[in-house]
């Protein structure tokens, strides 16, 4: 598989916290790709990275061969890069399909001319929006709440609205901040089914996440960040055994059993 991103050395700092130091981590095309570690990390920051939301201090992504532009979240949607939230960011009173054609923005054409006069070119694009929000939301299996407000989804059902979201941008990678956190047993089996068949459909995700049996049983490679710098990268079984992992994330006690 060749590679899809590279994060060359990244770091950042807050003040007097340095969030990542030096972070360098690839994920190719097809894969699932975990991201661990315990709270405070630099999970987020690096995500907040990545998608353009903060700029790093030093260091450089290239996605697809290029070079990713920093600090502007909307090239780096349009160059193909798709993320969720630890806190669940929908519009709460918009309707799930209206959700999802949001999430569409990037990949649409109007002008403000077309928008005011209602011209046919317009029509037809948003006839094609709604269609292709409906697909997401049936892709991602909400499309029964097509016409329900979003705070009034369940949590779960609001976990998966955001990910149809994501989706409608068209990404070549889907970055997920923790979905699973807040989920039910049933519901996280669910979500892995869907990560599953994200991947099989051609996308590419990077998964931060707690629930070390889901990143355990579903990454391809998984990632391990301490004080802001990666201690471990490696398939799922090598990582679980390395000491340090162990000691900073899973806990001296499972290391010692």
């Amino acid at each position: 598989m060749s590679l899809l991103l590279e994060a060359r050395n990244i770091s950042k700092r807050f003040g007097g916290v340095q969030a990542l130091q030096d972070v360098s981590l690839s994920i190719r095309e097809g894969e699932i790709y975990g991201l661990i570690g315990p709270n405070g990390a630099g999970k987020t920051t690096f995500f907040n990275v990545l998608s353009g939301a903060y700029t790093a201090d030093s260091g450089e992504f290239l996605f697809a061969g290029s070079a990713l532009p920093a600090g502007m979240p909307h090239e780096v949607v349009q160059r193909g890069i798709a993320r969720t939230f630890q806190n669940i960011r929908l519009f709460r009173d918009l309707t799930a399909l209206e959700n999802v054609m949001v999430g569409q923005h990037a990949r649409t054409h109007a002008g403000l001319f077309g928008v005011l006069f209602q011209t046919r070119k317009v029509r037809d694009e948003e006839q094609a929006t709604t269609q292709r929000a409906l697909e997401w939301l049936r892709y991602v299996g909400i499309e029964r709440f097509a016409d329900t407000v979003s705070k009034n989804l369940s949590y779960g059902d609001q976990r998966r609205l955001e990910i149809a979201r994501a989706l409608a941008t068209g990404p070549k990678l889907l970055a997920l901040d923790e979905p699973a956190a807040g989920m039910n047993a049933t519901e996280t089996a669910q979500l892995r089914t869907l990560i599953e068949k994200i991947r099989g459909g051609g996308v590419s995700v990077m998964l931060i996440e707690h629930d070390v049996k889901l990143v355990m049983g579903l990454c391809d490679r998984v990632a391990v960040l301490n004080f802001g710098q990666k201690i471990a990268e490696d398939v799922p079984a090598t990582v679980q055994r390395d000491p340090a992992v162990q000691e900073a994330y899973l806990g001296s006690s499972h290391h010692a059993a």
